[in-house]
Order: C-alpha cells, then structure tokens, then sequence
C-alpha cells in the first residue's frame, strides 16, 4: 500500500471517529440538558421541582411550559458549555451528600439562590429572555403597576431576576429585609 493511499485512510478513519466522537458529546450535552435528568437526582425531584409544579412556568392557560434547563441553560453552544462546566460542581456535591435531605436543602436555600442570582443577574438574565422578549411585551395587557415597573426597572438597567427572584421556586428565608441587599452582599 503507498503512503498516499495510508494517508489517506487515516485520514478518512480520524475523520469518522471525529464525527462519531461528536455526535456522542453533543447527545450527551442534550440529554443532560433535558428536565427528566435534571429532576433525576432526588435532591432536585424532592425540593425545587415540587415547588415548580405549583408556579405559572409549570401549567398555565398557553400550555406552554418552562422547563429546568430553560431556566438554568443557555441555548447559546459557549455559554451551554460554560454552565456545563460549572455544574460538575453539583456533581462533586451530590457525592458528598451536602444536600441530600430536605434539611440539609433547606440550610443551603439562601446560599444556592444567591449563586442563581447573582449569576442571572451578571447574563442580563439571558435564559429569561429565551421566552420574554422586552420589546414584545404587551404593555396595554399589563397592570399600571407591572408597566411602571418594567420601563422603569428597563431605564434603569435592571434585568428580570432584579424584581423576579421566587417567579419558579419558593423564596429562601432571608433576614435581610430587602432581598436586593441579600443578592449585592454575595
């Protein structure tokens, strides 16, 4: 066989289990970026997904629903990737167990939330704007009070997780009476 004919094998073969390679990593990202895996983990199916069930992402009169990874994913590849990284964290946690009771849940809420927050609050909260799109809003369907709100929360450079932190899961206790304080003390 001549080296160009070698070559060009190798080539062919590489470029194969290139693609295969691919192709398993990125259905591995999706399928982890699904609601079913997410609420996998009894830590998650247990606490947080059973507040959600009861909130207007959950069912509502469009039957459209938000799930996990809407809310807590990129669609953006570099961005998915990032969050992917970051949450092999979560990994290294449900290892050791430090939220596997509701209680333990519970004494880590506010701490959790705050990573949620602050991270939402630094992405201009671009998963909620996978859905919520500020120059379609139907400002004469809104309340007065929602309208003054969002041009004025708009105006200012404020972003949806600034006045809608609690929209899917119930609120951590905080001592703090202003939950702005708890998000610019992290």
């Amino acid at each position: 066989m001549s080296k160009k004919k070698i070559s060009l094998s190798v080539l062919i073969i590489g470029f194969i289990i290139g693609v295969i390679f691919w192709g398993a990593f990125n259905w591995t990202l999706e399928l982890t970026n699904t609601e079913q895996f997410c609420i996998s983990c009894h830590e998650m199916r247990d606490n947080v997904y059973v507040e959600y069930k009861d909130t207007i992402h959950y069912a509502n009169r469009t039957g459209v629903r938000a799930t996990c990874p809407d809310c807590h994913v990129p669609r953006e590849w570099i961005y998915k990737i990032r969050r992917k990284i970051q949450a092999s964290n979560e990994l290294y946690h449900k290892a050791l167990g430090t939220i596997d009771t509701r209680e333990k849940f519970e004494a880590k809420r506010l701490e959790l939330a705050r990573h949620e927050w602050v991270r939402m609050k630094e992405n201009d909260s671009r998963e909620c704007r996978n859905c919520h799109n500020y120059d379609d809003m139907d400002y004469p369907s809104q309340g007065r009070r929602a309208v003054d709100n969002h041009v004025k929360g708009f105006a200012n450079g404020e972003t949806c997780i600034d006045c809608h932190k609690g929209v899917a899961h119930e609120l951590p206790d905080m001592f703090e009476d202003d939950a702005s304080a708890v998000l610019l003390k992290h």
